[in-house]
C-alpha cells in the first residue's frame, strides 16, 4: 500500500557549494514550501502555491510555520558504546582510552545490555535531528547485531562495524587478525546493504592494530562492493609520536593506513588535527574523507582541526563533522557547530553559518558517498528531514527576535541552539520524533 505524507513550511537546501559560492546564495529558502513524500521518497519540494494541488487525496499536511525544515543532520564519527561515559572528567586520548573507554566497552559481550544502549542511543541522535551517522560499535560482534537490529527497525540509514583491535588493548577486547577478519565478514554479510544499513570495516586506530591485522582489513574491503572504512588519525601528538615507534618503517601515520589499502573513497579519518600538507594531498588523491569533531578535541585537548586548509580548492579534500561522543561532550551537531565556529574562529578563519549547516547536511552526505540518497531535499531523496525551532529556548527568543536576515537567524540557531531545537524528526517519511510541548 502506498503511503504518502506532505510537510509544510520554511524549507532550506542546498544547491551549490558554500566554500566554492557565496554560502547564502548556495543555499534555497522556500519561505512557505511544500515536501511530497511517498513510500519513504521525496517525489515533489517547492512552494506550498506551486504544489498544492499535487497533495493525494486524502493526505494529512504536518504544517510548520515559524520554523525551518531541514535534511536531516548526518554525524560522520560517533561511537554508541560510549554513551554511558560522556563527559567523564580530566583525560587526554591515551589515558581517556584506558580509564574511561575500554571498561565501559567490556560490558558489550552482553548483548541484552549493547541493545539497551543501542535503543536509548538512537532515540538520542533522533531527539537531536541526526538521521545517519558513522558509528563505532565494539570488539564484539553482538554489539554490532544489537545496534543494526534497532537501526533496521527504525529504517535509519546507519553506517557501523565491529572494532578491529589485536593489540595494547585489555584482553579481554582484543581480537586476532584472523577472527576479526572471519567476524567482520560475517557481519557484511549479514547486514551490509540490508535495507538501509552499511557497513564499515572498522579497526580502531594503528596502535591497537597489528600490520598483519591492518592488511585484512584492507581485504576485507575488496569482499562486497560499497563497503566504508573508518579509523582515526593524527588526533593527539602522544598518539601520534606512539605510531612512529610501532611503525618505524612507514612514512607517516597516514602511510600506515595507505600501505593497508585502506585510503579509499568512503574511508573516513577521524580527527586530522595535525595533518600535514602531504596528508591532505593524499587524502584529496584518493577519495577519502575527514570527520571534524571540534568539540572532542577541545574536549580532550587534542588541538584544533585547520577546516579551510582541508578545504584549499586546489586539492580539496572531503570532510563531514563528527559529534565523537564519548570524548565529545555533546551528541547535538548544532552544539557541535557552535565548537566549529570557535575553533576557526581561533584559527583566524569564519566559518559562515551556511557552511556550518552544509558541513552537517548535504557536505555530510557527500564526504560518504551518499549524496544521492541522503542529505539536500529534491525528488528521488529519502526523507529524513528535522524541523528547527530558532526561538525554542528563551534566549533563542530573545536573539531570534532582533535577527534581520535568515543569515543572521541560522548563525544564531548554531550558535545557542541544542536538542531544544528539534521540533521533529523524519526517516524515511516517517514522524519518529517529536519535541514535548509543555
Amino acid at each position: 500500500m502506498t503511503q504518502t505524507r506532505a510537510i509544510r513550511g520554511p524549507y532550506l537546501t542546498f544547491h551549490a557549494d558554500p566554500f566554492t559560492v557565496d554560502p547564502m546564495e548556495a543555499l534555497h529558502h522556500e519561505p512557505d514550501g511544500l515536501i511530497l513524500i511517498q513510500d519513504g521518497l521525496i517525489t515533489a519540494a517547492g512552494a506550498w502555491d506551486s504544489l498544492r494541488d499535487q497533495i493525494p487525496d486524502g493526505t494529512s499536511v504536518d504544517h510548520y510555520p515559524d520554523m525551518l525544515i531541514s535534511a536531516g543532520m548526518i554525524d560522520t564519527h560517533v561511537h554508541y558504546p560510549q554513551l554511558p561515559v560522556i563527559a567523564s572528567y580530566g583525560e587526554q586520548l591515551l589515558e581517556w582510552l584506558e580509564n574511561y573507554v575500554f571498561p565501559a566497552e567490556a560490558r558489550y559481550a552482553d548483548i541484552t545490555y549493547a541493545r539497551a544502549v543501542a535503543r536509548q542511543f538512537l532515540s538520542e541522535l533522533l531527539r537531536v535531528g541526526t538521521t545517519t551517522a558513522a558509528v563505532y560499535c565494539t570488539v564484539h560482534p553482538q554489539s554490532v547485531d544489537a545496534f543494526f537490529e534497532e537501526s533496521e527497525r527504525l529504517n535509519t540509514c546507519l553506517i557501523a562495524g565491529k572494532v578491529l583491535m589485536d593489540r595494547n588493548a585489555p584482553e579481554n577486547l582484543r581480537d586476532t587478525p584472523q577472527s576479526g577478519y572471519d567476524q567482520s565478514a560475517e557481519l557484511i554479510a549479514r547486514w551490509h546493504n540490508r535495507g538501509r544499513q552499511l557497513y564499515a570495516v572498522t579497526p580502531r586506530f594503528a596502535p591497537t592494530s597489528t600490520p598483519e591485522q591492518l592488511d585484512l582489513a584492507g581485504a576485507l574491503l575488496a569482499t562486497k562492493p560499497g563497503l566504508f572504512m573508518q579509523t582515526h588519525l593524527l588526533e593527539n601528538r602522544s598518539e601520534i609520536a606512539w605510531v612512529r615507534e610501532l611503525f618505524p618503517d612507514r612514512a607517516s601515520y597516514l602511510d600506515v593506513y595507505d600501505k593497508a589499502g585502506l585510503l579509499r573513497p568512503r574511508a573516513i579519518l577521524a580527527h586530522a588535527v595535525h595533518a600535514e600538507e602531504a596528508d591532505f594531498q593524499r587524502c584529496h588523491d584518493t577519495g577519502c574523507s575527514i570527520a571534524h569533531c571540534p568539540g572532542s578535541n577541545q574536549f580532550l585537548g587534542s588541538g584544533s582541526f585547520p577546516l579551510f586548509k582541508a578545504l584549499n580548492p586546489e586539492r580539496r579534500v572531503h570532510v563531514g563533522i563528527g559529534s565523537d561522543i564519548g570524548a565529545g561532550p555533546a551528541l547535538s551537531l548544532l552544539q557541535v557547530l557552535s565548537d566549529a565556529y570557535k575553533v576557526a574562529q581561533g584559527l583566524q578563519t569564519r566559518l559562515h553559518p551556511a557552511q556550518g549547516l552544509w558541513l552537517a547536511t548535504a557536505g555530510g552526505a557527500q564526504s560518504l558517498g551518499l549524496e544521492d540518497r541522503i542529505g539536500s531535499i529534491r525528488p528521488g531523496l529519502y526523507a529524513d528531514l528535522c524541523i528547527f525551532d530558532p526561538a525554542a529556548t528563551p534566549l533563542g527568543r530573545i536573539r531570534t527576535q532582533t535577527a534581520e536576515t535568515l543569515a543572521d537567524r541560522l548563525f544564531a540557531l548554531t550558535m545557542l541552539g541544542d536538542d531544544r531545537s528539534i521540533v521533529a524528526t523524519y526517516v524515511a517519511g516517517q514522524l519518529l520524533h517529536q519535541r514535548k510541548t509543555a
